[in-house]
């Protein structure tokens, strides 16, 4: 069932709701959480049908915050409202509303969207596209437990993750991170089963996909070793390669959906590790509602610091012919500063002798 209303205000929303639950038979609420889409016109259709998919395992309020660009200075003060309100089949398990924001209130969208949480429920704020800087200092990041970002959306991902370990705040999240939640525990279970030291790690996969980077970060720091970032044409991640004591454990997905582990002194292993779909990834982000410390310390390694820890902890010394050249002209240019007060003395002497 769809509800269309125009120039509308949350009280007229709210009753629209209580409305259309009558009419379908469910007057009872029986939603666990409510979902704040933060996104565009051009993404909101893909993000409401990412959420409606999560919702059979979530059912959830969905609220859709679509600001419009008002195309005149006329419209960009006069504020209105549109909402389309969605009960039944076409809103999956629960409730979902689309709220078109015009004018002035583009700036207080937490003031519409306040009013339609559910009482005594946690609240997930999610940017598909266009995430703030700080999501936990956004309005509605601030009305949020929890805060889902995807830095695959950027323009520049590295860029975006620095600035989202500079203002990491305890409830932050990102799917480019959960796409690696598999990845994490293959490895995991791979190195369970040898005693071997890891010695370096080397990330395969795409150039412009932060997923693996927030990969060679977690390794990085878990590890305590050098890891190597590698470029590939993709899908994605495509491998990671771990050099050991006892030879290499290695985890190969070159089509994006069916991977091989490989362990030295054991028989290769094919493993299902297809790329999920964002209904899934967002379903497994709305599972936890508590900070993910994980992603935290993984974030805050740093990007930066990935090539800088491969020389640093490689364990290998600077040659002697390298640090020669540093040291051997400090001996010469003392000897230099000794001969040239020398060679001015012999001018003055020999301008004095010419003046007389």
């Amino acid at each position: 069932m769809k509800i269309d209303l125009t120039d509308t205000t949350s009280s007229k929303i709210n009753k629209a709701l209580v409305q259309g639950r009558r009419s379908i038979g469910t007057p009872a609420v029986g939603m666990v959480l409510t979902l704040v889409i933060v996104t565009d016109e051009e993404n909101a259709y893909d993000a409401l049908k990412a959420a409606n998919e999560a919702s059979r395992e979530h059912p959830s309020r969905t609220l859709v915050v679509i600001k419009r660009v008002s195309r005149s200075p006329r419209d960009r003060t006069t504020s209105r409202l549109d909402a389309e309100v969605r009960v039944g089949v076409e809103a999956g398990t629960g409730e979902t509303v689309i709220l078109r924001l015009y004018g002035e209130v583009i700036n207080h969208a937490q003031s519409v969207v306040l009013p339609l949480l559910l009482p005594d429920a946690p609240v997930v704020a999610w940017w598909p596209v266009n995430a703030p800087l700080d999501p936990a200092k956004d309005p509605l990041g601030a009305l949020a437990q929890r805060r889902v970002t995807d830095t695959y959306a950027a323009e520049q991902p590295n860029d975006e993750l620095e600035a989202r370990a500079g203002a990491y705040t305890p409830g932050d999240t990102d799917l480019s991170w959960t796409r690696i939640t598999p990845w994490r525990s293959m490895l995991a279970a791979a190195l369970d089963q040898v005693t071997c030291k890891v010695n370096s790690v080397e990330v395969e996969g795409e150039e412009f996909n932060p997923s693996c980077e927030l990969l060679a970060m977690w390794l990085a720091g878990r590890l305590d070793v050098p890891v190597k970032r590698s470029v590939s044409s993709g899908p994605g991640l495509t491998a990671v390669r771990m050099q050991t004591d006892c030879g290499a454990i290695v985890l190969d997905r070159p089509d994006g959906s069916l991977a091989t582990l490989s362990i030295q002194g054991q028989p290769d292993r094919a493993v299902a590790l297809k790329r999920r779909e964002t209904s899934e990834l967002i379903a497994e982000e709305l599972r936890r509602l508590d900070p993910d410390d994980t992603y935290a310390a993984a974030l805050k390694f740093g990007v930066d610091r990935l090539g800088d820890r491969a020389t640093a902890t490689g364990g290998q010394e600077p040659a002697a012919d390298t640090a020669a050249p540093a040291t051997a002209p400090a001996p010469a240019k003392k000897a230099a500063a000794k001969k040239a007060p020398a060679k001015s003395a012999a001018k003055k002497s020999a301008s004095k002798a010419a003046a007389k």
